[in-house]
């Protein structure tokens, strides 16, 4: 089949109306992808976008990953067997509220790095790895007997530079590598953005979430030559972080009223999100202006489907304008989903972070001074710095010159103090005692030659703007103690990935809750991990989705039979996490939460529907 690009878009010299929307598979259990891409078909859409995050592909430089929930030709195919077209945004950077926007965080390890411009290590890194991810999707092109009909250059890249040969490249390169389908790319349409991000030979689209009318009216004289009209981001919702009120939510009307001016006059939609899905891991991104805002585990972007998947009023009023001016299928859904609330579950062990140290990380490293998270080898998680004092010094106050993002300091085993970003100081550096509103200063050790511990965590590298490049995570440059620089360290990372959860739970010390004692169990302020055990029981072919209540606890990260469904934070707004039916199992099934807090319950709740 031959798509190409006129005064609208053609496939077999026939006019084809985009109708599309978000999925991303890398924010949705594989078990699920059709389930949801019937229902994107059900609404009446004919085409699915999704973004390719390289930083969860390649993981480690030259180490690649394409099985399971990574398994993008999978997803592809299933789009392809519900008939529907894709439009593929390849990287190397998305936005996306996704970790660092798709960038894979080993790039920072390299002290001049400058990604998303013509710096040539940056682009041998780009081509290193579309030699292996281009391959993949050349097969499934719509020229090639697939479906895919568009590949977008870069994201947004007129809000962040101007290097049209960084642009070309890509281009020529993905050409060189065999890409057929013809380009665009996708800027707001205001201000100097929209033509600064473009590039010749690709079609410029809009990226905007109200007064459609008025906004294909903006971009129209701005197109570089006269092409269809394209909306590839419509905002029908908006993404959530840890700290806001209340949810996101987007005022349906308005929503109603820009998606039929939309489908009623031709021009070209993609609902982002569709279905937005979950930031499992800790994947999810941040927003910085003024202070970093990380966003929460739920993608669930007030879209038409829900993170759980269900089909929510705004799908069924997008169903109904699409009604109006196209046949619309009743799509029968073929996988069967349950919710269910399992009740309260207890914990039974809990094993401290301090004291298996040894059994998850060995003896760590030694450096003279701090090294970055990157530095250390590490992407994502919790990183743990430990030092000594001098057996006569005692410390006075201590400064970082520069710490990310959050940073918990222990002295001989005692918590003395928790900032956070601007907590630590408005930069970044900061200063122990910390003088806050209301004037509290934190108490120091009194005993000289103490050992000092700095926990420090990832909350997610900033996915859009201008400080992309300020992304190292950890303690960074000096601390000073009493005045001066203070040297010799032991490093130790803690990514808490399977290998390192898996050497916890085999061989960590535990103990039972009656070993414990309840008091010691629930006012402890070190970092701890804490079991808990439940039955689950489901028809044979049904899954059965549930979700976490974690009132009672304060902040950490949950994984259920191994697998990490993300962070909590009591701050809210978002109050569960969601457990997708596939990751639990006949039988018993396995909770394990990391608390950094010292805030705990006895228990957890297993509800039946997610709590804002």
């Amino acid at each position: 089949m031959i798509f190409k690009i006129e005064d609208k878009f053609y496939l077999d010299d026939k006019p084809l109306q985009i109708i599309s929307g978000a999925i991303h598979y890398f924010r949705v259990v594989p078990e699920y992808w059709r389930d949801r891409l019937e229902k994107l078909k059900n609404m009446g859409c004919n085409t699915v976008e999704t973004y390719i995050p390289w930083n969860f592909h390649e993981p480690k430089k030259g180490e690649f990953l394409w099985d399971g929930q990574r398994d993008v030709c999978r997803f592809i195919e299933i789009a392809q067997e519900l008939g529907l077209y894709v439009i593929i945004r390849p990287a190397p950077f998305i936005c996306a509220e996704w970790e660092w926007g798709g960038l894979p965080a080993w790039l920072l390890a390299e002290p001049e790095m400058r990604p998303r411009c013509s710096y040539e290590p940056f682009m041998k890194h780009v081509r290193d790895y579309y030699e292996v991810l281009l391959p993949k999707l050349l097969p499934y092109q719509i020229d090639h007997g697939g479906k895919i009909i568009l590949m977008q250059i870069e994201n947004e890249y007129g809000y962040y530079g101007d290097d049209k040969a960084y642009m070309k490249f890509l281009a020529d390169t993905m050409r060189e590598l065999g890409v057929t389908v013809p380009f665009v790319t996708s800027d707001g349409p205001w201000g100097a953005a929209f033509k600064t991000g473009q590039l010749e030979g690709a079609l410029p689209t809009g990226n905007f979430g109200s007064n459609c009318e008025k906004q294909f009216k903006v971009m129209e004289p701005q197109m570089a030559k006269k092409g269809p009209l394209m909306c590839m981001e419509f905002w029908a919702g908006w993404f959530d972080a840890w700290g806001n009120k209340i949810k996101m939510r987007s005022v349906l009307s308005m929503n109603k009223k820009d998606y039929e001016y939309t489908i009623k006059n031709g021009h070209n939609i993609n609902i982002y999100m569709f279905h937005g899905g979950t930031n499992f891991g800790f994947m999810n991104g941040s927003n910085y202006y003024g202070k970093l805002t990380p966003d929460t585990t739920s993608y669930d972007y007030d879209a038409p489907l829900s993170e759980d998947g269900r089909m929510t009023k705004k799908y069924q009023a997008f169903r109904e304008i699409l009604k109006k001016y196209r046949a619309v299928p009743e799509v029968d859904f073929s996988t069967k989903i349950e919710r269910r609330a399992y009740g309260e579950v207890c914990w039974t062990e809990s094993a401290g972070l301090f004291e298996n140290l040894d059994v998850m990380c060995g003896t760590g490293s030694k450096s003279v001074y701090p090294l970055s998270m990157e530095q250390a080898g590490q992407n994502t998680g919790y990183i743990l710095y430990r030092t000594k004092l001098g057996e006569s010094e005692i410390a006075k106050n201590v400064m970082f010159k520069k710490c990310a993002d959050r940073v918990q300091i222990f002295a001989d085993g005692t918590k003395v103090v928790t900032a956070f970003d601007t907590e630590i100081c408005s930069e970044g550096h900061g200063v122990w005692p910390f003088n806050y509103k209301e004037g509290k200063e934190w108490k120091f050790p009194t005993e000289a030659g103490a050992q000092l511990d700095f926990l420090v965590e990832n909350l997610g590298r900033v996915n859009f703007g201008h400080r992309l490049m300020d992304q190292r995570k950890g303690i960074t440059d000096d601390v000073l103690v009493n005045g001066h620089s203070h040297f010799g360290w032991e490093i130790f990372t803690l990514p808490l990935d399977e290998k390192q959860m898996s050497a916890l739970c085999e061989k960590g010390e535990w103990k039972t809750v009656c070993d414990v004692g309840a008091t010691d169990s629930t006012t402890s302020a070190n970092p701890a991990f804490f079991k808990f055990d439940f039955d689950a029981d489901f028809e044979e072919g049904t899954y059965t989705d549930t979700y976490l209540d974690f009132k009672g606890w304060g902040k950490g990260c949950v994984w259920v039979n191994g697998f990490n469904i993300g962070r909590f934070w009591d701050k809210g707004p978002q109050k569960t996490l969601y457990i997708p039916g596939p990751l639990l199992k006949h039988g018993k099934n396995e909770i394990l939460i990391f608390e950094t807090e010292g805030k705990r319950a006895a228990s957890i709740q297993l509800v039946d529907r997610m709590k804002w």
